[in-house]
């Protein structure tokens, strides 16, 4: 990454990285400050940077086009547009999946009045369960899931998810946990881990 790069995802980390999942727009939910670390290199070749295009999870039935999402004028991240059409979207600021650091994918789990949105069954993946990005350049990063959380969006952990890491993972995050007028309390974040990359 950058050192433009990931001085903007370190910012919108510091900002609102949280995803919207109802029928209204940012949340406004703030994270901790992240400050940026020297990362190691990575655990084994990763790809040549390339932007995600697609994104596959058999284990709960997505595939689903990407979009890039940027910044607002206040700083946080964009998220996807509520539409009938649903899809998830990669932040660009963060690594493009399979190269070293946390790369970032928010998606609805609600789209308002189209109903379930492309990350409706997110929080049901497990440790093992597989995630395919594939990217511009014609390659696909394989992921498997390390873990996953459900946190109150009061208790984002933000240095976790969007802090240095020495090996190419991958964050899916949505909305989740009881609704709270027109939104969610909670955050599902998916944690995972590139297995390996292929043409």
């Amino acid at each position: 990454m950058t050192h433009l790069s990931r001085r903007a995802f370190v910012t919108a980390a510091a900002g609102s990285l949280l995803v919207s999942c109802g029928n209204h727009g940012g949340d406004g939910a703030r994270g901790a400050h992240v400050t940026p670390r020297p990362a190691a290199g990575p655990s084994q070749a990763a790809p040549s940077r390339s932007v995600p295009v697609r994104l596959r999870i058999p284990g709960i039935g997505v595939d689903t086009p990407v979009m890039r999402l940027g910044l607002v004028q206040d700083g946080t991240v964009q998220v996807p547009p509520i539409t009938a059409h649903d899809q998830a979207g990669w932040y660009q600021n963060s690594p493009t999946p399979g190269q070293t650091g946390p790369s970032v994918i928010l998606g609805h789990v609600t789209v308002g009045t189209y109903g379930d949105g492309v990350f409706r069954r997110l929080d049901r993946l497990r440790r093992g369960d597989e995630i395919t990005v594939r990217l511009e350049n014609g390659t696909s990063a394989e992921f498997t899931v390390t873990s996953l959380r459900t946190v109150a969006k009061a208790e984002f952990p933000t240095e976790a998810v969007y802090g240095d890491v020495a090996r190419p993972e991958l964050r899916l995050i949505t909305c989740g946990g009881p609704r709270t007028g027109d939104g969610y309390r909670d955050n599902v974040i998916v944690f995972a881990a590139l297995r390996t990359t292929r043409n």
